[in-house]
């Protein structure tokens, strides 16, 4: 059996990233699992993301805790199950962070925002 330092379950953005940054230190043994594709030609399209939104295996498909009220609905909540995680399957949509979001974390001491 293999012996790790670290086990980093999720290859999405940040799993990527921490699984990148630990084996930059040649002394660590880092495994990064995913438990869906390593990519999707889909995900390479920006339309493509609508094929990946009821795809099992590129995509969780969760749904959410009852809505309160009578009915008690569920609302679908696509999460990525992939190589880049949810990121793959937001049809490689950017959405530029609030000013006052970055201005607050840096009166919170984060000088870098």
């Amino acid at each position: 059996m293999d012996n790790y330092d670290y086990i980093i379950v999720g290859a999405g953005s940040a799993g990527a990233a921490i699984a990148h940054r630990l084996s930059e230190n040649s002394r660590n043994r880092v495994l990064l699992l995913e438990a869906g594709p390593a990519n999707h030609h889909w995900s390479r399209v920006p339309l493509g993301y609508a094929k990946l939104l009821h795809n099992s295996k590129a995509n969780w498909r969760y749904k959410s805790e009852p809505l309160f009220g009578p009915e008690g609905r569920q609302v679908y909540v696509p999460r990525g199950k992939m190589l880049g995680g949810s990121s793959s399957i937001n049809g490689t949509a950017f959405v530029r962070g609030q000013a006052q979001d970055f201005d607050t974390w840096a009166q919170m001491g984060n000088r870098g925002w």
